[in-house]
């Protein structure tokens, strides 16, 4: 009986190592995971396509208070970007020449209302939120606007305003999502 549960426990074991070599295989070649609320959670692949608007993209938040914050609050994960904030997933929904006015009722991109993005002054804990103020900004060529289009309470460009699109790593495609 011994012998028995010792080759169970080696053939977990060698599962488990074997699971974990499929998973970095994956990762190398490009699959990304979501299981948060700002994009649909899923597996995704990253591809070399343009950031353009309607696109997923996976950045590293720039090393600023506001990320510092959001990583301390549990906002964002710790992991290998500048600052030790892990990777973030968001569509871009502006790009260069876009106007952006960030008020109460929400982000407004040349002066239309996006679904889902009215500003909430606290989190869930009942901490006060950053808020981007901007009232008809003009995105730069290097600007883009990274937002949730499927969660009111994602962290995202209402808090935190444009990125560089140097912050940009990678384009993802969904692949299965649900």
């Amino acid at each position: 009986m011994i012998h028995f549960l010792k080759r169970i426990e080696a053939g977990v074991a060698i599962g488990g190592i074997v699971v974990l070599l499929l998973a970095a295989c994956g990762y190398i070649a490009g699959a990304r995971v979501n299981t948060t609320k700002s994009i649909p959670v899923g597996l995704y692949w990253t591809s070399c396509g343009p950031v353009e608007k309607g696109a997923y993209v996976l950045f590293c938040p720039p090393q600023l208070g506001v990320f510092d914050d959001a990583k301390e609050r549990g906002y964002i994960g710790a992991g290998f970007c500048q600052g030790g904030y892990g990777y973030m997933m968001k569509r871009v929904l502006a790009t260069k020449d876009d106007m952006v006015t960030v008020a109460d009722d929400g982000v407004r991109i040349n002066g239309e209302l996006l679904p889902l993005s009215a500003v909430l002054n606290t989190d869930k804990a009942g901490r006060l939120l950053p808020r981007y103020h901007a009232n008809s900004y003009k995105l730069g060529s290097s600007e883009v606007l990274l937002m949730s289009d499927v969660s009111a309470t994602s962290f995202d460009g209402r808090y935190f305003g444009p990125i560089n699109r140097s912050q940009i790593k990678a384009v993802i495609r969904p692949v299965f999502t649900w």
